[in-house]
């Protein structure tokens, strides 16, 4: 997998506000990649994308987050945004008429196109989220994520706004918003600048259709248990050999999927490598 040249930010953007502007909070750089979340719990926000490497990031206006609180556009009394299903059945799905005006605000100066703004729905109904995803994210304008609650989210919002359906697994959680933070944590550490070493993104598991290697680091000895030898000969040649194949057997054993998967691409059966 090569690295894409990094993106060219520009200068902080400032716009007018009738809202005072908190001069300690983040900074945003104009063109920055940008993400839309629309949830319910919008407190849940930044979360853990506010520490470590993607805080830091955000705080430097490398990227930016806007969220989007589904409440303000319920309707009646107390706010309400979901209804009965269809047909019956137990549970509440989310409306597609309080749903759209959040789509539509989240679209405000945004691309229509999807390849360079995509949208997406965190469903456990979705395909896998995969690194390759992460990568096409990354590479966008910046993306929308809608967090479902309850039963879901009413069928036509999907069809009408062109919507990826995403998922982390084959489980099933209280809401999106857990999962909207792994998808942007995915993505955000594959913008240029974010992380000390881009370089090392091209290595770790997934990027080159294998899973990664094990690590090893000082005391040279632990517990009985010492380094491998080819890590501390000093050749470098046959340290990344060593890599490769620790790399390929992992991924056999662990993940027969991606290991049929990286065969193919390298145009080999199992047989050939048996």
């Amino acid at each position: 997998m090569t690295s894409k040249p990094p993106r060219s930010y520009g200068r902080l953007s400032i716009s007018a506000n009738a809202t005072p502007r908190d001069l300690m909070g983040p900074q945003r750089l104009k063109d920055a990649w940008c993400a839309k979340v629309i949830t319910l719990f919008p407190d849940m926000f930044p979360g853990v994308l506010g520490g470590s490497l993607t805080g830091k990031a955000l705080q430097s206006g490398l990227w930016a987050l806007d969220t989007i609180d589904l409440r303000i556009f319920g309707e009646g009394k107390h706010r309400n945004v979901d209804d009965t299903p269809a047909g019956g059945g137990a549970g509440l799905v989310l409306r597609p008429d309080i749903l759209g005006r959040a789509m539509d605000m989240a679209a405000n100066n945004t691309p229509p196109n999807p390849a360079r703004w995509p949208r997406v729905y965190l469903s456990p109904r979705g395909r896998p989220f995969t690194q390759a995803d992460a990568a096409r994210f990354a590479g966008c304008d910046g993306m929308t994520l809608l967090c479902g609650r309850f039963e879901g989210v009413d069928q036509r919002v999907i069809d009408h706004y062109e919507m990826e359906e995403i998922s982390l697994g084959d489980f099933v959680l209280t809401g999106g918003e857990i999962a909207a933070q792994a998808v942007l944590d995915a993505t955000i550490r594959l913008i240029p600048g974010v992380l000390g070493n881009f370089d090392s993104t091209q290595e770790e598991s997934f990027s080159n259709g294998l899973l990664e290697h094990p690590h090893y680091t000082r005391p040279a000895e632990w517990r009985g248990m010492v380094i491998p030898e080819v890590l501390t000969s000093g050749n470098h040649a046959r340290v990344a050999e060593w890599r490769h194949a620790q790399a390929e057997a992992l991924t056999q054993s662990r993940r027969p999927d991606l290991w049929a998967e990286y065969l193919s691409k390298q145009g080999k059966t199992g047989r050939d490598k048996a």
